[in-house]
């Protein structure tokens, strides 16, 4: 392949998988991982590679299933509570649970209904042959199937395979996970890094996805963006794995190497696969081992692992693969995607009036805290535009129903108290989320309007009144009931430099020339206050260089700020601090939850309004900077 030819085609996945498969028994790489034999008490997680044959029965003998004693049930016929039969010393045998039973006795009779006259038990029911008896091979019996080949050993399955007579059992081995990370940027976990450097983060989630699969993952060293050092990596790697991962580089930039370097030193079956994220995805083979070229980007690496490589592990081991649950979720906002992609979108959970409900998170392919949020995957077929807000789809799930039934779903404003509220209320009990999505206040009680969550936060300031929030009630919400409780009061203003280099004095500084401004998304009420702020003061939006530029949330505005790409953004003074910068003051505005009716009262919410009582709590946030929770929990409305 030319070193400048761009991909190869968009393949769909399902194609794109077909033609790896075809490749690979092209190539003669082994359809199978080899068998070997393990003790019994190693082959946990391992796949059987034959059938597994009771060789004795479980149990071995005819065994007691209670304690009591064993007696023959044709003596016990027409005992009752007012004729009880009575039996000699020599007409029973005492047997605990598990003991074999005695020769000439067919029934067991629990302890706790036999009564004794010195040694004379006296039965006071009649007992049919071979009650609480365990007979031989009820569990199995010898010559028996107990497992198929290509079953993945559990707990129980490794115990049934012991008490059934097996010492070892034929699997097949772990199969090895290579990884070779690229790029002349990376640097490994630990060492500092400095302007255009990232740590190699990929390798490590890699390597722990192909262990939670059931592998043996290696993780090599880095290789610079040098074709010759890279294939050289390659072809010593490939004489050792069952799968090669080449992380970085399979793009089509200048010192993107992984797609020619399979080309020159194997086969090159695809090169761009129609997925986002993942879309640079190569795959071949060099010898008679896969290759799989992961994205640098950490979410693209993440799915290309469970689009592409589960299914060949799984493959390899004779196993079927590995699936999530599923569940029907309606979509908390819309959600756009580009045609001709298989769009994977990271959601947030939560039940909502019995409905699950799905909220997108950020879609950047190297948002990796996105999937540490996850809840579930959605994914968009290539043919649709997206879904509208309010549609039901289909999501895989990743955390259990009972997770996601505990999840209190936060949709609105942003706001660092809510964060710290999620780390508190979990750390108090694993079972209890609270997610919040950053879609602006509007969009929150939007969302609240339509049933998409629990409660919405919202500081919106009313132009007209000077008040916040409790104008936008009817206007937005149309009817629906809600209550509204105060979270904080907090400070907004100007986020700067540290130092405040510019001198900056308040809003009306913003139209300095040279000035570059960041400003929040619609519907933010940090968005409203500016516009209200630059309407008493006479100034144009027009008039802000940057006015247009949006962020999601404070933290971001304050990134932006810190990394010296705009010169100042509206915010709130913790996220100001959180990077180091200046503050100057604008305004002190409550921040509000406004919450739906009926879950205002629920168990749901309780632990959430006894956090905000904490003294503990509220301490936390004082120290957050910028912050009044001196009516913190006061219901407002």
């Amino acid at each position: 392949m030319p070193a400048d030819s761009p991909f190869i085609r968009d393949v769909p996945a399902a194609r794109a998988l077909r033609a790896w498969r075809d490749a690979r028994e092209a190539a003669g790489c082994p359809a199978r991982i080899p068998a070997v034999r393990v003790p019994v008490q190693q082959a946990a997680g391992l796949v059987t590679a034959g059938p597994v044959w009771a060789v004795r029965s479980s149990p071995p003998f005819d065994a007691a299933g209670m304690d009591g004693i064993a007696v023959r049930a044709a003596d016990t016929l027409g005992a009752s509570e007012t004729t009880p039969v009575h039996l000699p010393p020599d007409a029973y045998d005492a047997v605990d649970t598990g003991d074999p039973m005695p020769g000439g006795r067919d029934a067991v009779v629990m302890r706790e209904h036999v009564h004794y006259q010195g040694k004379t038990a006296e039965i006071r029911a009649a007992v049919p042959p071979y009650q609480h008896v365990r007979s031989i091979g009820e569990d199995v019996s010898a010559g028996e199937l107990l497992l198929p080949e290509g079953h993945r050993l559990r707990a129980a399955d490794v115990a049934a395979a012991a008490a059934a007579g097996a010492t070892d059992l034929l699997v097949r081995r772990r199969p090895v996970v290579t990884i070779v990370p690229t790029g002349d940027e990376v640097r490994p976990i630990g060492e500092q890094t400095g302007a255009g450097e990232i740590t190699d983060t990929n390798s490590l989630m890699l390597a722990t996805q192909a262990r939670e699969a059931g592998c043996e993952a290696h993780c090599l060293p880095i290789e610079p963006d040098d074709p010759e050092r890279i294939a050289a990596a390659v072809k010593a790697a490939v004489t050792g794995c069952d799968l090669l991962i080449i992380v970085a580089g399979s793009s089509a930039g200048r010192d993107d190497y992984t797609a020619r370097v399979v080309a020159e030193h194997g086969t090159l079956v695809v090169h761009g696969v129609a997925v986002r994220p993942g879309h640079p995805v190569v795959l071949g083979v060099v010898g008679d081992t896969p290759v799989l070229g992961a994205p640098g980007y950490p979410v693209s690496a993440a799915l290309t692992f469970d689009i592409f490589a589960g299914p060949l592990l799984a493959e390899l081991t004779g196993a079927p693969p590995r699936q999530r649950p599923r569940a029907t979720a309606r979509l908390a906002r819309k959600l756009a995607s580009p045609l001709g992609l298989d769009d994977w979108v990271r959601v947030r959970l939560g039940v909502v009036g019995g409905v699950m409900v799905a909220t997108p998170l950020p879609r950047g392919a190297g948002v990796l805290t996105s999937l540490v949020r996850a809840d579930g995957l959605l994914v968009v077929p290539a043919g649709l535009e997206g879904h509208h807000a309010g549609e039901e789809v289909g999501i895989e799930l990743l955390r259990g129903f009972d997770e996601i039934a505990g999840t209190i779903v936060a949709i609105g404003s942003h706001d660092l108290v809510l964060d710290l509220a999620a780390s508190a209320l979990r750390a108090a009990d694993p079972m209890v989320t609270l997610a919040s999505s950053n879609v602006g206040s509007l969009g929150g009680l939007v969302a609240l309007r339509d049933g998409l969550c629990h409660l919405a936060g919202s500081h919106l300031l009313d132009p007209a009144t000077g008040e916040y929030t409790l104008p936008y009630l009817d206007r937005v919400l149309g009817g629906v009931e809600v209550s509204v409780v105060r979270l904080v009061h907090r400070d907004q203003g100007l986020m700067v430099a540290s130092g405040n280099p510019l001198g900056l004095e308040g809003i009306a500084d913003l139209t300095r020339p040279g000035l570059r401004y960041v400003n929040r998304q619609r519907g933010a009420g940090t968005r409203v206050l500016l516009d209200y702020e630059l309407g008493r003061l006479g100034v144009s939006p027009d008039d802000i260089d940057g006015y247009a530029r949006e962020e999601p949330t404070h933290l971001a505005v304050a990134a932006a700020v810190a990394a010296g790409r705009a010169g100042a953004g509206l915010g709130i003074m913790a996220a100001a601090r959180a990077f180091g910068l200046d503050f100057v003051p604008v305004t002190q505005e409550p921040y509000d939850l406004v919450v739906a009716a009926e879950a205002m009262d629920s168990p749901l919410l309780a632990p959430l309004w006894s956090l905000l009582r904490s003294d503990r709590f509220q301490a936390s946030v004082t120290e957050l900077g910028g912050y009044s929770t001196k009516e913190m929990g006061r219901r407002v409305r």
